[in-house]
């Protein structure tokens, strides 16, 4: 997600602090699921760095596998199913569309799940980015789902906060795979600390008289 260990590291601590403080401000249960992306994102990153240690051989390889493995399941099976049920769960109105994407999620995140189970994941150093393989088939559909799921999700959440998240990481992705492409440098770290400050701001501006 970063373009080094030492990148990751430092960004992933930061998130995962914007993490902590965000949970801190959960006023309803039914908040937690979302609030709790960034500290996920935060752990995610600090896991890539191992990861990157693992490429460059810095680190045992039974060590680097396990974080590879980590890596993948935060990345694969649960933030497709994590992002649209945090959309749910937080939804004043719980639309059909909702319903849609929440299961066109637990679909993808089923599917992700198998391959990451047998392995085994791998990660090569792209340039000044990383690239995973799991070896499923099909990836362009199941990328194509997985975004639907996530950031069609959050566009259709009816929240101005997390309508604006929505947008930006469709934007984002965007930007962070035409510069992971070039092998320039990977953005996403920058990414997941915009995602990290939109939801504090909505935790600590949520309406909750009247959610769910």
């Amino acid at each position: 997600m970063c373009w080094s260990a030492e990148a990751d590291a430092v960004t992933g601590g930061v998130v995962a602090a914007l993490g902590v403080v965000c949970l801190t401000q959960v006023r309803r249960m039914w908040q937690l699921p979302l609030a709790a992306l960034p500290l996920i994102l935060g752990v995610h990153q600090l896991i890539e760095a191992a990861v990157w240690l693992g490429a460059q051989g810095r680190i045992d390889p039974s060590a680097a596998g396990a974080a590879r493995l980590a890596w993948a399941v935060i990345a694969l099976p649960l933030l497709p199913l994590l992002v649209p049920f945090g959309v749910w769960c937080a939804s004043r109105r719980r639309t059909a569309l909702q319903a849609a994407l929440l299961g066109l999620g637990a679909a993808v995140a089923v599917v992700l799940a198998v391959p990451v189970a047998r392995g085994p994941v791998t990660a090569e150093v792209h340039g000044h980015a990383l690239g995973y393989s799991i070896g499923v088939p099909g990836a362009a559909v199941l990328l194509t789902g997985y975004l639907l799921a996530t950031v069609g999700s959050l566009l259709a959440s009816g929240d101005r906060v997390l309508r604006l998240l929505g947008a930006l990481v469709g934007a984002g992705a965007v930007v962070c795979a035409a510069v992971w492409r070039l092998a320039f440098v990977s953005t996403w770290c920058a990414l997941a600390a915009v995602c990290a400050v939109l939801l504090l701001w909505w935790v600590r501006t949520a309406d909750t008289a009247t959610r769910p």
